[in-house]
């Protein structure tokens, strides 16, 4: 019988298999990706915007250290405007005692570095090319069926299966965990440009007619161009060659950043949300994007992730220290409502906002222009939000001072 099995390697998936390592637990990955791509992740074109939490975890994970200085980027304030008015919704860390208000790695980066931390544990083992095919959960243990070069229809009992295999995960569809879906109907490009103007480390999110834009700034005067359209339009736009795009972006974006120079593949994703009913059954839980599949104007999705992983790996210890098996009923209800009590607010207000501001029905235009201002006035909310933002506060202790006994 095996401690932990994890469904998923990538970010959220071996996060999770750092923490439940972490308090003594042997974990076992399984991916149907082959181990070079595991090692050495593709750039996809996402920047994740990191809270100071995120990276005070990423450090006692061993994880921030393995990142390359010069990819990880500063960002010192946040616009969010909406069209050509000129009253943008600021948040900042003016009278915070921190200069930053949080900061952007590239994805493939955070893969990258997770999956040498893992590789470093011996606590945890990685199958690669290995497919999960199915999983049942019992009263007492789960039990994964799994496939791959070597064996079909091998069988591995857990007495936790941790799901991350991603926002359409087939393991959860099997489970009959239903979940919350919100389609956009729009498509997302994101990439890299050079440019003449400074950024001053300035993030903004524009809503603007007919598409939204986030400009997320880069190390070296480079920004991460996030383009949000329709289908259609988006269709014509990825089809630009280097020097139309770079036009079209300059364009699009009234040329706030001056003459600009693409630098990078492009990748284009649909834009999904999704929520799931439930965060566990027995002895399985969800994590990563299998849980909660943020829309990415919040470029917050990772963030959950980690306080998912963070929320179960501190469940599953205090369950031991009472005397309790891992992954007993007990411990994944608690996973679940903390999880739940610290996410569904913000996805419900992310999801609230992208829908408002992304709809062009003329009425909302006024509702657009009244959120925003009202949102200016509310100063406690705003100073809440740059809080929760910079709090570096986590609720597991490192595991070093963790004793590798079993409890």
């Amino acid at each position: 019988m095996m401690d932990v099995v994890v469904i998923g390697g990538g970010p959220a998936g071996l996060s999770a298999a750092l923490s439940l390592e972490g308090i003594g637990l042997k974990v076992t990955v399984i991916d149907p990706a082959p181990m070079t791509a595991l090692q050495e992740p593709s750039f996809d074109g996402r920047e994740i915007a990191l809270t100071h939490h995120s990276v005070s975890l990423m450090k006692s994970m061993g994880i921030w250290d393995r990142i390359p200085q010069d990819e990880i980027s500063s960002l010192r304030e946040a616009r969010v405007e909406n069209g050509e008015e000129n009253n943008p919704l600021i948040f900042d860390t003016q009278g915070k005692g921190e200069e930053a208000l949080g900061y952007l790695v590239p994805n493939h980066l955070i893969r990258k570095a997770t999956f040498e931390e893992v590789q470093s544990r011996e606590g945890i083992t990685v199958l690669s090319n290995t497919r999960c095919n199915k999983l049942n959960c019992f009263v007492d243990y789960a039990r994964v069926e799994y496939s791959n070069a070597d064996q079909d229809d091998a069988v591995f009992s857990t007495k936790l299966a941790v799901v991350s295999d991603g926002r359409f995960s087939k393991i959860r569809d099997s489970l009959e965990i239903g979940y919350l879906l919100h389609d956009f109907h729009r498509h997302m490009m994101v990439c890299r440009m050079k440019h003449e103007l400074r950024h001053h480390q300035v993030a903004l999110q524009w809503f603007d007619k007919g598409q939204t834009v986030a400009l997320l700034p880069l190390n070296n005067n480079v920004t991460s161009v996030v383009l949000s359209l329709p289908p259609d339009e988006m269709n014509r736009v990825r089809s630009l060659g280097a020097e139309q795009f770079n036009l079209e972006i300059m364009k699009r974006i009234h040329g706030r950043l001056g003459k600009m120079e693409l630098v990078s593949t492009r990748h284009v994703y649909p834009l999904k949300t999704v929520f799931a009913n439930r965060f566990e059954t027995r002895h399985a839980a969800l994590v990563g994007d299998t849980a909660i599949g943020m829309h990415p104007i919040t470029a917050h999705g990772y963030n959950f992730a980690l306080i998912a992983q963070e929320i179960l790996a501190d469940e599953v210890l205090a369950g031991l220290k009472r005397g309790e098996e891992i992954g007993t009923s007990k411990q994944l209800r608690h996973f679940e409502k903390r999880l739940r009590i610290k996410t569904m607010p913000m996805f419900t207000l992310t999801n609230i906002i992208a829908t408002l501001y992304t709809r062009e029905e003329k009425g909302l235009w006024k509702l657009r222009r009244l959120g925003i201002k009202t949102a200016n006035l509310l100063k406690p909310v705003k100073n809440k939000v740059v809080d929760t933002l910079i709090d570096k506060t986590t609720i597991l202790p490192s595991p070093k001072s963790i004793l590798s006994k079993r409890f």
